[in-house]
C-alpha cells in the first residue's frame, strides 16, 4: 500500500517537474508514466480491479488537479522575472555622430575596424577596403557600427 502511494506520489512530482522545470525534455514525463505504471500494476495485482480503478482515479484526479495549479498565472508570476532591464552596455553611436561627419581610421577597415570621429573611437564598416590613417564620411549607422566611405 505504502509502496502504490509512494509511486503515485513520485509520479506526480515529476509530473510537475516536467511542467515547472524540465518542460521540453520529456525525461520527467516519462518517468512520471512509468511511476503510475507501476502503482496501477502493483495496485492490480495487491487489491484486483478495484484496486487498480481507485488508484486510476486518483492518478487521474491529482494529476489534473496538480496541472491546474501550476498552470494559474499566479503561479508562474511567483516564478517568472519581474525586473526590466533598462540600460545598455554602450551608447549608440547615432546619439553623438551624425551623418556627414568625418573622421580617420585607425584600424584597416575591410570591411570593419575602428574609425576616429571627433575625439572618440568607434567600431566602422566599409563597403571599400581603406586603409589605417585615411580620411572616412559617416554614411550609416547599424547595429552600433558607424557605416563610412573613404573621403
Amino acid at each position: 500500500m505504502y509502496l502504490i502511494g509512494f509511486l503515485v506520489i513520485l509520479g506526480i512530482l515529476l509530473l510537475l517537474g516536467e511542467l515547472l522545470v524540465f518542460s521540453g525534455t520529456g525525461i520527467a514525463g516519462i518517468l512520471s508514466a512509468v511511476s503510475y505504471i507501476a502503482a496501477s500494476y502493483l495496485a492490480w495485482v495487491e487489491y484486483s480491479w478495484s484496486g487498480l480503478i481507485i488508484t486510476l482515479v486518483i492518478i487521474i484526479a491529482a494529476s489534473a488537479l496538480s496541472a491546474v495549479l501550476c498552470m494559474r498565472s499566479r503561479t508562474w508570476q511567483r516564478l517568472k522575472l519581474s525586473d526590466a532591464i533598462e540600460s545598455v552596455s554602450q551608447q549608440a553611436p547615432e546619439a553623438t555622430v551624425t551623418k556627414g561627419m568625418t573622421g580617420r581610421t585607425i584600424t584597416r577597415l575591410a570591411p570593419s575596424g575602428k574609425v576616429e570621429i571627433e575625439g572618440k573611437v568607434y567600431e566602422a564598416r566599409s563597403t571599400e577596403l581603406i586603409n589605417p590613417n585615411e580620411s572616412v564620411e559617416v554614411v550609416g549607422f547599424e547595429n552600433f557600427t558607424v557605416l563610412v566611405r573613404k573621403q
